[in-house]
């Protein structure tokens, strides 16, 4: 040890320091007593900032456009924003600021933060991302709404947080609860197209706008009767809401529509979303099916809903195949979950229906309608090739083609009138019609690709079979 070390003295300079340190605390503390953040605050609300009381909801971050669109409908006109200015105001909560411009002045009042954010396919509005607004509860009291948006990585919203200061817990609880109602009024996805997606790169839920599909009946090949069996039972029973209601009947329903790959189930389903305009739909898929049970909720809330759930066979095989996912329970449970008066309708896809799980149509009110997407027969592929080539005169004898075509798929007449198209436009700039020629050089090239063949949906004639729709299982 040092023999020049005085224990008593160093004790007693370490206090003399703290004595300093805590009358600089204090006088920063006095000074800021004043700050314009926390006067703002304290003078509306009538109290001193430590009587305050904070009351906090949090939700989704892409739920934020709903939450603004909210809170103004709450405020009275003529209400003025204002925001925070100083470090951490990403992350930090908003009585850590208003503490922290008390005590050491390093948040101090400013301008709100906005931020643009979308609530349609080519439309975004301006909200409030940082800041907070007086109001009064809805008894009188005055209130403090603030609002704050987390942004994560590459500017993705993590969580929206709505806080209400008051000194009274009772008015900031009743704020809340108005502000809360105003949003399932207010929301911005009621009537929307969403897609749930998520970036396994930052761990961040995705939630797309998209535009909602205008597909005519006529551009949907299937054989007679069926397009109509399907859109009856997911179109009309909606439309017939209010009589079923009257006469005790119950508006859920999930119709479950299978058959090979690139046969029209995708493009069903976009027919389906057009004939309902005004009806909230939900798009899942993949990774994006962790977000089930949230999905479900969401459907119920905005409703007239429709939740389409693409290859649902990756998470509702038959538990004879494999174990279960927790994610089959889930959507079982959602499907048992909804109230007979909720009009929200599921519509699966698979490619795989037999290998689905049982359970799914064992009770009524899951899967009550399931309906087979066939490969096209000799009609149906002349109705596809007269579809895909409407742009253009056919001067060709359609039947070779009808025929070397049989047992692939509409995606493979799809791809076939591309590449005519393009056969075409190879001997004309501006070709005036496709002939014979056209069709049999690009018969001839995709018979000899047989990796596009199978890619594409081109199977043996003996696959072809018949579409059928059936009441109750959903696999045959």
């Amino acid at each position: 040890m040092n023999e020049d070390f005085d224990l008593s003295t160093s004790l007693g300079l370490a206090g003399a320091m703290a004595r300093v340190l805590a009358a600089i605390g204090d006088r920063i503390q006095a000074d800021n007593s004043t700050s314009p953040l926390v006067t703002a605050v304290t003078s509306h609300l009538g109290c001193e900032l430590l009587d305050v009381v904070v009351v906090e909801e949090t939700y989704r971050g892409w739920e934020h456009a709903g939450l603004y669109r909210a809170i103004e409908a709450y405020l009275p006109e003529g209400s003025a924003w204002s925001g925070i200015f100083g470090p951490d105001r990403s992350y930090g909560e908003l009585i850590d600021m208003l503490v922290s411009a008390w005590q050491d002045g390093k948040h101090r009042l400013g301008r709100p933060e906005y931020l643009a954010v979308p609530i349609g396919p080519d439309e975004t509005m301006q909200v409030v991302r940082l800041g907070l607004v007086p109001a009064y509860a809805p008894d009188g009291t005055p209130v403090i709404i603030g609002t704050k948006q987390e942004l994560g990585n590459e500017g993705v919203p993590i969580r929206s947080i709505l806080n209400v200061l008051s000194a009274s817990q009772e008015a900031a609880a009743a704020t809340r609860d108005a502000i809360a109602l105003l949003r399932w009024e207010l929301d911005a996805m009621r009537g929307q197209v969403l897609s749930f997606g998520h970036s396994e790169n930052y761990n961040n839920e995705l939630v797309s706008f998209l535009p909602r599909p205008a597909t005519a009946a006529a551009e949907v090949i299937l054989p007679d009767g069926l397009l109509e069996t399907i859109e009856a039972h997911v179109v009309g029973i909606g439309e017939q809401a209010e009589r079923l209601l009257a006469a005790g009947q119950h508006l859920k329903r999930g119709v479950l529509l299978h058959g090979p790959p690139g046969t029209g189930k995708t493009h069903t389903v976009r027919y389906l979303l057009g004939k309902m305009p005004g009806a909230t739909a939900i798009l899942l898929t993949g990774p994006a099916m962790r977000y089930l049970d949230f999905v479900v909720a969401l459907a119920r809330r905005l409703q007239p809903a429709i939740v389409v759930i693409e290859d649902v066979d990756l998470i509702a095989e038959d538990r004879s195949f494999s174990d279960a996912s927790p994610l089959l329970f889930a959507l079982l449970d959602a499907m048992d979950g909804l109230a007979t008066d909720a009009d929200v309708t599921f519509v699966l896809t698979t490619n795989r229906a037999e290998v689905l799980e049982q359970a799914l149509a064992a009770r009524p009110g899951r899967v009550d309608l399931a309906v087979e997407i066939p490969l096209p027969d000799a009609a149906g592929r002349e109705r596809l090739l007269r579809l895909y080539g409407r742009n253009l005169r056919i001067d060709a004898d359609l039947a070779p083609v009808i025929a070397g075509t049989e047992g692939v798929t509409a995606s493979y007449i799809k791809e076939l009138m591309r590449r005519v198209v393009l056969a075409a436009l190879r001997t004309e700039q501006h070709p005036r019609a496709l002939n014979d020629a056209h069709f049999a050089a690009v018969l001839d090239e995709m018979r000899e690709q047989q990796l596009t063949r199978t890619i594409l949906g081109g199977r043996p004639a003996a696959a072809a079979r018949p579409g059928h729709a059936t009441l109750g299982p959903a696999c045959d």
